[in-house]
């Protein structure tokens, strides 16, 4: 009974974060709640309850202020945190009613709130406006490794570094604002013009397909609102209060967007923190914050430093690194959770020793604390990082999820799998489409397809449908348009045998037909072929299990975790594939596991747990500096930031460690702790230990602890 008490003390001690979260607004919230009268911006440090402020004035506005939800939007980076938002309005206003002239009384409709990220938000305006803009209402949104072939057939190149750098250019063209014609007559060498004149062609090509790309959902209502003004007002009085999450994130053509959308009204909270600003790489500028005060000088600044998350001792810590950095807003987090635990510093041998150390670490803190493995992050600033971590974790049979890297529907084989998939469960998906005929090659280039591409566009159909009018064959040639016709057979004759055949006579024909194995092995050399297609044969087993008879998968194979439109029921190909958009996201529908989370430091921008391992913590790596970098105070003062999130996702430990060598290319380097350990000013390195502890491994630590608990529990009895 003794024992039985403690351990639920200790639970209970455990979830003392989650337990204050749950308190209701203070001073500050409350201000950054109520406050209507002109624009707004809240600078939210960590753990300070952002997501309850914004969803509890949208409540506000709704029950008080006599919004109706269709007339508000709040706009943030992710699925999972727009998603967690609608989750909360949707609590907070339950069974509440309208309180607009003409319709008191009547039940809230929730689901006409626009709670969406950024490009979900352009996606939306798109679609209404698309013929204002040169586009079919059912245009494509291109998929960013489809893009990355269009720019590798313009630069006829295999270096996948070039393209990529080409890629990211051009995003960042786009993010600014800057038209190809702008970027060529900019250009300062040969290099840059070069890269303009992709850009262009990129252009046109995409306009030719009647699709857009990822940077486009931003950029194309941004330019369109900045010059067609009926357009703009009609979307400022139907958009009549914006909420922006994580405004430190933005780029210059988000901010352009939302400036033009809140208008002369000017009636918006933005909600960010300047010290979590860690996207400056792909475009986010701090000068938005800069920019607000004077594009609106009425606005109120409110500011949040209560965090409801961490203990004082990583706060502290937190404190005192960002306080290096220079300040647009200066603030202080503080907390009521007492001093906590020491955060400990370790030095390592490298990285194996690293890895090893920390799992038993990890195994002996929860063997001690009674908690779970969910409670426990293991921190990184690279993903290439996690791959020592996951073969301890596995050799130990820890359980783990990995996040912000590579998930396995995101390479590039079961991608183009899928694209045939796609086609078959919607032959206008026009991305399908592209990928599917293009790969493998089938005789058809780009030059077709842009014609291909134009002719749909006038004609209002899918590039699918026109493959099939008559008067393309005036504009393609007779060879090609052979190709395009054939292709297009097979995919009719898979979709007609998918609704009716079982899934794994249909799947095996589509594969063998499209001769993806033969198109690996003829593209890539032999050892990195073998890996794509032995992806390909799990993927394609997968497919046919699930299509054949009821099973319980595996929840930690692969990632492929049951969720909606895959259950344990018998399904067709077909089935399958008017579903297949969900797979890409089965890792985040997934229930919460009991299992150690794995994630780069970028990825856990927004999350918080219990205990945090941040690992290699050494020059080189955090701060991030590559071969003969020039490390600009700039670039320094983004990594300090990135440190900064790192600690902050910590409620109640903190461990840091370090790698004294490190082999990297085939070489052993000499490494040193990183810069930011000591401008965290830790008043102890290392908790106390006693001599015994001293000369143990963290194994055998483990080892003594069950032990004692096995040498007790006989006692007891």
């Amino acid at each position: 009974m003794h024992l039985h008490s403690l351990h639920c003390l200790l639970q209970s001690l455990h979830r003392l974060p989650f337990i204050m979260s749950n308190i209701s607004v203070n001073a500050p919230q409350n201000q950054a709640i109520h406050f209507f009268d002109e624009p707004c911006l809240v600078i939210a440090g960590a753990g300070s309850g952002k997501t309850r402020v914004i969803t509890k004035k949208i409540a506000w506005l709704i029950e008080t202020k006599g919004f109706e939800p269709k007339n508000i939007a709040a706009v943030t980076f992710t699925n999972k945190a727009a998603t967690e938002m609608r989750e909360r309005v949707g609590k907070l206003l339950q069974n509440k009613v309208l309180t607009t002239p003409g319709k008191e009384g009547q039940k809230v409709p929730v689901n006409q709130l626009t709670v969406c990220t950024f490009h979900s938000l352009g996606a939306q305006i798109l679609r209404k406006e698309a013929g204002n803009i040169g586009l079919k209402p059912n245009f494509s949104i291109m998929p960013s490794d489809d893009c990355f072939a269009l720019i590798q057939e313009q630069l006829s190149t295999t270096d996948k570094n070039l393209i990529h750098s080409v890629k990211t250019a051009i995003s960042l063209w786009k993010n600014r604002l800057v038209s190809p014609e702008n970027a060529l007559a900019t250009a300062k060498n040969d290099d840059e013009y070069q890269c303009a004149m992709v850009y262009r062609n990129y252009k046109a090509t995409l306009q030719a397909y009647q699709a857009v790309d990822f940077d486009d959902l931003i950029r194309l209502p941004a330019e369109l609102f900045a010059r067609d003004e009926p357009i703009r007002e009609r979307w400022q009085n139907r958009l009549r209060y914006l909420l922006i999450d994580e405004y430190q994130d933005t780029n210059i053509s988000q901010y352009t967007l939302l400036k033009l959308l809140v208008g002369p009204r000017a009636a918006f909270t933005a909600v960010g923190d300047d010290d979590q600003a860690i996207y400056g790489w792909r475009g986010a500028t701090l000068e938005n914050l800069q920019q607000l005060q004077t594009d609106f000088p009425t606005l109120k600044i409110i500011k949040l430093e209560q965090n409801y998350r961490s203990t004082s001792r990583i706060l502290t810590a937190a404190n005192n690194i960002i306080s290096k950095n220079p300040k647009l807003f200066a603030k202080k987090l503080w907390s009521e959770h007492g001093l906590g635990d020491p955060i400990t510093v370790t030095p390592m041998n490298d990285e194996e020793h690293e890895a090893e150390s920390i799992v038993f670490r990890l195994s002996a803190h929860k063997f001690e604390r009674h908690t779970q493995f969910r409670d426990y992050a293991i921190l990184y600033r690279s993903n290439y990082q996690a791959r020592i971590f996951e073969q301890v974790l596995r050799r130990e049979r820890i359980p783990y999820i990995l996040s912000g890297g590579q998930s396995f529907f995101d390479k590039a084989e079961i991608k183009d799998i899928c694209a045939y998939l796609r086609l078959i469960g919607n032959p206008d998906d026009d991305p399908a489409f592209i990928r599917a005929v293009t790969t493998p090659r089938r005789g058809v280039g780009t030059t077709t397809l842009e014609i291909l591409g134009c002719f749909a566009g006038q004609a209002k159909v899918s590039l699918f449908e026109a493959v099939y009018m008559g008067a393309i064959e005036a504009r393609v040639q007779t060879r090609q348009l052979e190709q395009l016709r054939a292709f297009c057979n097979f995919i009719q004759h898979i979709t007609t045998r998918a609704s009716r055949d079982p899934a794994t006579e249909v799947i095996k024909e589509l594969i063998e037909n499209i001769h993806y194995e033969t198109y690996l092995y003829d593209t890539f050399e032999e050892r990195q072929a073998k890996s794509r297609w032995t992806n390909v044969f799990e993927f394609i087993e997968w497919l046919k299990r699930k299509g054949t008879h009821p099973e319980n998968e595996d929840r930690h194979s692969r990632g492929f975790h049951n969720a909606d439109g895959f259950g344990d029921e018998s399904k067709s190909l077909m089935e399958l594939t008017q579903t297949i958009a969900l797979m890409s996201m089965l890792d985040e529908r997934d229930a919460d596991p009991d299992a150690v989370r794995l994630s780069t430091l970028h990825a856990s921008k927004g999350l918080e747990y219990a205990h945090v391992f941040l690992v290699g913590a050494e020059e080189g790596i955090l701060p991030s500096i590559r071969d003969n970098e020039n490390l600009t105070d700039e670039k320094i003062q983004e990594e300090r930031r990135l440190m900064y999130v790192g600690i902050t996702r910590a409620q109640r430990s903190l461990q840091l460690s370090w790698c004294k060598k490190r082999n990297r290319s085939r070489k052993t380097i000499v490494c040193q702790m990183s810069r930011f350990v000591s401008e965290m000013q830790l008043d102890e390195a290392l908790p106390p230990t006693t001599p015994q502890e001293n000369t143990m491994s963290p194994k055998e630590r483990l080892a003594s602890l069950k032990a004692m608990l096995t040498r007790e529990g006989k006692a007891s009895t």
